[in-house]
């Protein structure tokens, strides 16, 4: 039986208002395997994040029955500089008191985003009296002189105001939430510049001009110089990125220093397989050619996270494998919130990610179609099932997530939306065409075991793979000990078979166990045999949590 110990001692003090004090949220590093602890305990977010305006307490009627039907455990939610400065040194935190007040009767966590100096590249979220004042926050010049919608990272007054906010804001959590309802923050959004490289300004070429910073050479290995001399073609947007990433570090330090959340920034993507040049994706960004610069640059930032609104298949595992790194935990910041994105969160999970977060989730009435769904109400059933099986065991898997090995997958058949049709494996027709059973196979090597993933198969039948569709199907799988798994899956086929030569031995299911966790403990509800495991694990529409026990036996 496995017994997952959970970390029960969660009060540690007395706030100034009496109430229990829990532990800060933190990130833990275990040789590479990330935790995120919360109530001294890891935590799996289960995430639902907000349209851009949904920030404000008239909107919150319309998030939270959304959050409700999607069976989101945590809330990503906006606060703008805009609405708690909106006079320069008044601050406004009434909007915050209101949603933790709100979260807390939900039972639901927060995790806030500080949109400010960038958002999407632009100062949009920044107060008046900032993005009507040039002079004093200047904006990015392009190399021909022309004047961009995005603020210079190259200027102290931009940074200490945007600061000055920051700081205001992280004070007033550790005042008003004892309870520990904000478990992390995004610092800025989606940050970098679209239509240049970088700021051509006066005083960023000056700057251009000087030696590269010594902790930089130190990660490149590189000898002193200038950026050009060093990095060449690069210079420019590694400069650029340094310099937003030292940028957002100062503010996180800052913050941190009054009340040290886990903090982190997210990332507008470039297509990794074709990228394109800086300035036509967001120059400046953590995306995946700079992340060392930004690892070098920002120590203060906890991890950096895509925003995956790619729908193909081999892009979006691709990413996720940009991005778990062994200095950086994977955490999905933002995915669409389309049918096709639900089944990422299997390969997600198999990488350890830390949650996992599509974006629109409210009754608003916005949409950001293409990149998400037409409609929220019919799409939200795609998430809330897996949301409310995985939500039953989510500590028990944050736990086991930061101990053991895991792996994911996701279906690879890729679903491609042209209005209200959704095509997949088909002809310009509709009809169905030749369909090669290998693109519908999937398998993951654990070591002494190969584990067979297939889709589209009738449950109690030999015949080939022709997938699911739409692709919809996932399997995920942990190590508990020696030849022993946790698996569950949906849509899917799981079968196992030895890794390597067993000449002489043969091998079985030697158990499957059906059940579920309570308080960190397998309950055990029944065993899987004969039909249930003659022909393969066969996972439904409504997926089930296995422990299964593998062995070999000798033949000769």
């Amino acid at each position: 039986m496995v017994i997952l110990v959970l970390i029960t001692q969660i009060f540690i003090g007395t706030g100034a208002n009496g109430e229990n004090m829990r532990p800060i949220p933190q990130l833990v590093n275990n040789n590479g395997r990330y935790s995120l602890m919360v109530d001294g305990a890891p935590y799996l977010i289960l995430g639902a994040q907000t349209n851009n305006s949904a920030n404000y307490p008239a909107a919150l009627p319309m998030v939270w029955p959304a959050v409700e039907k999607m069976n989101a455990n945590t809330l990503i939610i906006p606060v703008a500089w805009e609405q708690v400065e909106p006079k320069e040194g008044s601050f406004d935190f009434s909007f915050v008191d209101i949603l933790l007040e709100q979260a807390r009767e939900k039972g639901v966590r927060l995790v806030l985003l500080w949109f400010a100096t960038w958002k999407n590249n632009g100062p949009s979220y920044a107060p008046l009296w900032v993005k009507l004042d040039n002079r004093r926050f200047p904006r990015v010049k392009t190399a021909d002189g022309k004047t961009l919608n995005s603020l210079s990272p190259h200027f102290r007054s931009t940074l200490e105001a945007d600061k000055k906010a920051f700081v205001a804001l992280m004070r007033h959590l550790k005042k008003t939430d004892a309870q520990r309802t904000v478990i992390m923050v995004q610092v800025q959004n989606e940050v970098g510049t679209y239509g240049s490289v970088r700021d051509f300004s006066d005083i960023a070429e000056k700057i251009f001009r000087q030696p590269v910073p010594e902790s930089l050479l130190a990660v490149t290995g590189k000898e002193p110089g200038t950026w050009r001399q060093l990095f060449g073609r690069d210079a420019d947007e590694f400069f650029h990125a340094w310099h937003i990433a030292r940028y957002v570090d100062e503010i996180a330090a800052a913050g941190k220093a009054v009340y040290p959340l886990p903090m982190y920034v997210n990332v507008a993507l470039r297509n990794p397989f074709n990228p394109g040049e800086p300035g036509q994706y967001s120059s400046g960004g953590a995306t995946d050619n700079v992340i060392h610069i930004w690892k070098a640059a920002a120590p203060n930032i906890d991890m950096i996270s895509p925003d995956i609104y790619f729908r193909d298949h081999k892009t979006v595992t691709r990413i996720m494998d940009l991005y778990n790194r062994e200095d950086n935990p994977l955490y999905i910041a933002e995915i669409g919130n389309d049918q096709p994105y639900a089944r990422y969160l299997f390969s997600a999970l198999g990488r350890g990610a830390l949650g996992f977060t599509p974006f629109g989730i409210d009754y608003t009435g916005y949409s950001n179609y293409p990149l998400g769904a037409k409609k929220m109400d019919s799409e939200i059933a795609h998430f809330s099932g897996l949301y409310q099986f995985f939500g039953a065991m989510a500590r028990e898997w944050a736990q086991i997530s930061a101990s053991k090995r895991t792996w994911g997958v996701s279906e690879p058949g890729d679903t491609v939306r042209q209005d209200d049709t959704v095509w997949n494996s088909q002809d310009s027709s509709g009809q169905d065409r030749e369909t090669n059973p290998e693109d519908h196979t999937q398998r993951l090597d654990l070591g002494d075991w190969i584990a067979e993933i297939t889709y589209g198969r009738p449950a109690f039948w030999t015949d080939p793979p022709k997938g699911n569709k739409p692709a919809s199907g996932g399997a995920l799988i942990a190590e508990l000990g020696a030849n022993e798994y946790l698996v569950t899956a949906l849509r899917a086929r799981v079968t196992f078979y030895p890794n390597g030569d067993q000449e002489g031995k043969s091998y079985m299911l030697a158990r499957v166990e059906e059940g579920h966790f309570e308080q960190g403990k397998w309950v055990f509800e029944r065993i899987w045999n004969g039909d249930q495991t003659d022909w393969g694990l066969n996972f439904t529409s409504n997926p089930r949590v296995l422990k299964v026990t593998l062995a070999t036996y000798q033949t000769d």
